[in-house]
């Protein structure tokens, strides 16, 4: 049986979009994977061009309530955060023996400046969850 992953941040629009591609790539079918946001948005275009560069392509999937899967009594073996950590508080509990996990990483929805330098700033934050996500695996 595969273990499931959570990823959850506040929007659900980019980093937990990210991680939740980027384990999915990485470790192919070793574990079932899924992101949620606490108040999700839209996914953000920017993240959606940087994940391209990847070979990952987001562009139609949508956000989900992390509420909505409480309510659909999901279980998952490891819930883990990629928001601040004020924003992680926020994540609710879930019923289960899941491993909670937080990482903290910038919002690429508050990033400042042109459109190449938050696809710049995008393209680190890809780098830093493709890192953690690999120390992980080990």
């Amino acid at each position: 049986m595969k273990e499931k992953v959570l990823f959850v941040c506040i929007h659900n629009s980019a980093r937990s979009q990210m991680a939740e591609e980027i384990l999915r790539q990485m470790a192919h079918d070793r574990f079932e994977v899924e992101s949620a946001g606490i108040e999700p948005g839209e996914i953000n275009p920017l993240v959606v061009q940087v994940l391209k560069e990847f070979c990952i392509d987001i562009s139609n999937k949508k956000t989900q309530f992390v509420s909505s899967l409480l309510e659909n009594k999901r279980i998952y073996n490891y819930v883990i955060t990629v928001c601040d950590e004020a924003s992680a508080e926020k994540c609710p509990g879930f019923p289960s023996d899941a491993i909670r996990i937080h990482w903290s990483f910038e919002d690429p929805s508050k990033l400042q400046g042109s459109d190449q330098e938050k696809i710049k700033k995008i393209r680190m934050i890809h780098n830093q969850i493709y890192d953690r996500i690999k120390e992980w695996l080990v």
